[in-house]
């Protein structure tokens, strides 16, 4: 018999009540159990930054946290971003006003890097951009653009 564990976990500003086993991943809960398919599943080992959200404001790497632990804590995704009338965040616009994306897999993790990376105040600079996405990795090389986006997104927020 499988153990399972009860969670509430506010996701995009909504509840969402599930039971999950103790070792499910955040990543996996919003993927399997939810069906919020915009975070992905990038290397499973934290290493890529495809599955970057954000929990209480900060960015978190939904691979490696454990669902039970975000419990009570308020979780962003990228379906959570724009806002309720359909207006894109400005790091949406953005990207899509700079090209930034090729295949478009790594995106939603860069677009959550990126908002974090500007709140966080690490957007002065195209190299202060650069050092502090490191964590998302494109494969399709689409940086310059990414990095272009951050840039912009950080001049419309000021």
């Amino acid at each position: 018999m499988t153990r399972t564990i009860h969670l509430s976990l506010d996701i995009n500003g909504r509840r969402h009540e599930l039971d999950v086993e103790p070792r499910v991943t955040l990543l996996d809960a919003l993927r399997e159990e939810l069906a919020l398919t915009g975070t992905k599943k990038g290397c499973d080992q934290g290493q890529c930054g495809a599955c970057t959200c954000h929990v209480d404001g900060k960015r978190v790497l939904s691979c490696l946290t454990l669902a039970a632990q975000v419990e009570g804590r308020q979780i962003t995704t990228i379906e959570g971003l724009a806002a309720e009338n359909g207006d894109l965040h400005p790091v949406q616009a953005a990207f899509i006003e700079n090209d930034a994306f090729q295949c478009g897999y790594c995106t939603p993790g860069q677009i959550m890097s990126a908002v974090a990376c500007i709140r966080e105040g690490h957007a002065g600079s195209d190299e202060e951009i650069r050092e502090y996405m490191s964590g998302n990795l494109c494969r399709c090389g689409a940086y310059n653009s990414i990095v272009a986006a951050v840039r912009e997104a950080a001049e419309a927020v000021r």
